[in-house]
């Protein structure tokens, strides 16, 4: 059967088959060493910075990685030095995500759950809609484009405000794209994914 044809679970079954796949992934992540997780990093990095999306882009939405993610630090740093208005994500206590400017390493500070943060002001929840790209952390990605994150929502909620036509790419290990990631109504599906053996890969839309 098509990951896109696959049935919905109810609730309870959702999010145990969410919390299964989460703690599979989570512990796969913690086998690698500092080195992979860089070296894939890098080779994210070159794939999204040659893709033509990311070259048009003049505001690109992204995130500071965190723990055993492909790194994102110099994929930052490359696209703030060629021109382009980063915004990164603030984590609000209900979930949510304000957005503030990244003006290079030094314009950061720690947050909330061991998040790394702007120190710039906040322009709000809706300025990820001003964006021409957005690049979003997952756990995994299926073939459909549908997206597992860390379980809170904040992304769905943030993705559920960008229009169809941009681009939203999630960062993702080889192993972490997969058949079918477990859905219901309120996931977000993402456009591209960028894997370190394949580059970008475009999915089929909706």
């Amino acid at each position: 059967m098509d990951a896109r044809e696959a049935p919905v679970p109810r609730p309870g079954g959702l999010n145990r088959g969410k919390a299964a796949l989460r703690e599979r992934l989570l512990a796969a992540r913690r086998q690698l060493t500092p080195a992979e997780r860089a070296g894939a990093g890098r080779v994210i990095r070159d794939a999204i910075l040659s893709l033509p999306e990311t070259q048009m882009a003049g505001t690109v939405a992204a995130y500071y990685s965190v723990g055993a993610e492909p790194e994102t630090r110099g994929l930052l740093f490359a696209l703030w030095k060629r021109g382009s208005y980063v915004l990164l994500p603030i984590l609000l206590p209900d979930g949510d995500l304000d957005w503030a400017s990244y003006e290079g390493p030094d314009s950061l500070r720690p947050g909330p759950r061991g998040l790394t943060e702007p120190a710039e002001p906040p322009r709000g929840a809706g300025a990820i809609s001003s964006a021409d790209l957005v690049l979003v952390p997952a756990l995994a990605v299926d073939h459909s484009g549908m997206r597992l994150g860390r379980g809170g929502g904040s992304y769905d909620r943030a993705l559920a405000r960008v229009g169809t036509p941009v681009p939203t790419v999630a960062l993702v290990y080889d192993s972490e794209f997969v058949p079918h990631v477990p859905s219901g109504q309120h996931d977000q599906r993402v456009r591209m994914v960028a894997r370190p053996s394949a580059g970008i890969m475009r999915l089929p839309r909706e």
